[in-house]
């Protein structure tokens, strides 16, 4: 299939919003067929929208996995709840995706109500079927569309992968006539810079879980293509304190010579080359309130 006329061709934007660990970016990575979003078990690690581009016969679906909404209570917070109800708002199609397990909890109540305020069609997407019982499901479905006719509900499992297909059937069908908005491919418009920041940002949740919670950024410094196929990455990590310098560096550098190992592993899948990767740790007291941080990450800077 190749790039062809609007009378061929469709694609649109899909955003994928909801509670803290629903499970977006599992779903993202899953619809796409390769990684353009990070994981992890800790709640909130996606900062900013990430475009995934999958393609299903004739159509282009361009998905924006928001990060998730919750109760902001930093400036950084308050950036990021911004951006997801932004991404909602720039999208042809929604989709709301619910922890079936947790159900309706007191995440899920303030962003169903401020759903009545999007105009684009919404679908409901139960996720994590794979762990809720039968019995509760259709309960739950019933339970949320009696708060908002959704336009489809669907029952998934991000992380196996049931109903995705179908989930991917249906999104492309859905999406408007039209040209495709990018190369066959593509399958994210985020920059190889970003998305080998954000993959080291992945590996420092992994390796130190509740140690270093939100207060890491990575930034990618240099990218160099050599003569021999390689490629030279050299990244900062930005922390606010000094004992989190010594958290992530570890005794002897151990625990960031995992974190690069581990990073170098995936980035090399992705460029499909060998990595040579480099990690320093730095002292930034107020990453949290520079504006050129937000800038970095899509994020807008909030003045308040």
């Amino acid at each position: 299939m190749t790039e062809g006329t609007p009378e061929t061709t469709r694609c649109g934007f899909v955003a994928l919003i909801g509670a803290p660990n629903a499970g977006k970016s599992t779903l993202a990575n899953q619809l796409v067929g390769s990684k353009v979003s990070i994981v992890s078990r800790k709640a909130q690690t996606t900062r900013m929208p990430v475009r995934g581009i999958f393609i299903e016969g004739a159509a282009q679906v361009v998905l924006v996995d928001t990060p998730g909404i919750f109760a902001p209570k930093r400036r950084l917070d308050r950036a990021m709840v911004a951006s997801a109800w932004g991404g909602a708002g720039d999208a042809d199609l929604v989709c709301l995706l619910v922890d079936a397990k947790r159900g309706v909890d007191e995440v899920v109540e303030p962003i169903l109500n401020k759903l009545a305020t999007v105009r684009q069609p919404v679908w409901l997407v139960l996720n994590k079927v794979d762990i809720t019982s039968r019995e509760a499901l259709l309960p739950l479905a019933a339970e949320l569309n009696q708060r908002r006719a959704f336009e489809q509900t669907l029952m998934v499992s991000a992380e196996t992968g049931d109903g995705v297909g179908e989930l991917r059937r249906l999104l492309a069908a859905a999406v408007q006539p039209g040209p495709w908005l990018f190369p066959e491919d593509q399958i994210s418009d985020a920059p190889l810079r970003l998305l080998a920041a954000e993959i080291t940002r992945e590996k420092i949740f992994d390796r130190l879980h509740e140690e270093l919670p939100y207060q890491s950024t990575v930034s990618t410094d240099q990218w160099t293509e050599r003569p021999d196929g390689s490629v030279r990455i050299e990244q900062t990590i930005y922390v606010v304190r000094e004992s989190q310098r010594k958290i992530a560096l570890g005794k002897g550098g151990q625990t960031i010579k995992a974190i690069g190992a581990a990073a170098r592993a995936e980035i090399a899948g992705i460029v499909e080359a060998p990595v040579h990767l480099f990690l320093f740790v730095k002292v930034r007291e107020k990453w949290g309130d520079d504006p050129e941080r937000y800038r970095d990450l899509g994020l807008e800077f909030p003045r308040n």
